[in-house]
């Protein structure tokens, strides 16, 4: 365990990677990865494709397990631990493709996002309570989403609904969130509103951004890693890694957007 303020900055969402590497059929898709991103950090992951981004995102949210190395989220040992206890520790997962209920309202969706509204007991005897209705209220605000409410999902922009599985994790209290590609296929302005919000959610949370978009990336990040062929390229910010000869070479030299 992590004692004094080591623990009081743990609780609040450090991350600390140690030699991280996975191996699948004898390639080496990461190897010998480490990061350390500090609480309420907003890092922006990037580099080609095949680099081991998302395999990261995998390895850190359960859904991978590595074969080397320590992934810590506070004073927790995440590897090893199955997914829906690294969930409960915390950790929130945002996939490319938006993934809500596009059956029921933007209300419904935020509402069984709640902790404590699963499972049949919970089902039976849960209820809209004003603290229910407080919280849905204030992450729709947060999220863009507050004209919206009463909408079906199914109805909402591309953008909005990547805003709105956002609002589900804040709503499930992840402290660490992990989105891949937040932006992708948002217009513009869409854009635009999606910096706003993971700044403002960085105030409060750590988060982690695989991106492609450079713009995008300089909009948001405070500091930038750049992967290639599962290893730490360089890492700085977002102007540091556009000016590394390694990352032109690698990267940005390239059509990146592929």
């Amino acid at each position: 365990m992590i004692a004094g303020t080591d623990a009081i900055a743990a609780r609040a969402g450090a991350l600390v990677i140690e030699n991280l590497g996975v191996s699948f059929g004898g390639f080496r898709a990461v190897e010998d990865l480490s990061l350390n991103i500090a609480p309420n950090e907003l890092r922006v992951v990037i580099g080609p494709n095949g680099a081991g981004k998302t395999t990261l995102l995998d390895m850190i949210c359960g859904k991978t397990r590595p074969t080397t190395g320590s992934i810590k989220f506070g004073d927790l040992e995440l590897t090893g631990m199955p997914e829906y206890q690294i969930v409960r520790a915390g950790v929130g997962r945002k996939f490319q493709a938006p993934s809500v209920y596009e059956d029921l309202t933007v209300a419904e969706n935020l509402e069984i996002s709640l902790p404590n509204t699963h499972g049949l007991w919970q089902s039976l005897f849960y209820r809209r309570t004003a603290e229910v209705r407080r919280r849905v209220l204030e992450v729709a605000d947060r999220a863009r989403l507050t004209s919206d409410l009463s909408r079906n999902a199914g109805e909402l922009s591309h953008g909005q609904k990547q805003w709105l599985e956002i609002a589900m994790l804040l709503l499930q209290d992840s402290k660490l969130l992990l989105l891949d590609e937040p932006v992708a296929g948002m217009s513009p302005r869409e854009r635009e509103l999606t910096a706003e919000l993971l700044k403002e959610i960085a105030t409060d949370r750590t988060l982690i951004v695989i991106e492609h978009d450079m713009e995008f990336v300089a909009s948001i990040a405070s500091k930038v890693t750049v992967l290639h062929q599962g290893r730490v390229l360089s890492e700085g910010t977002a102007e540091q890694v556009q000016r590394d000869p390694l990352v032109i070479d690698v990267y940005l030299g390239d059509d990146h957007h592929a």
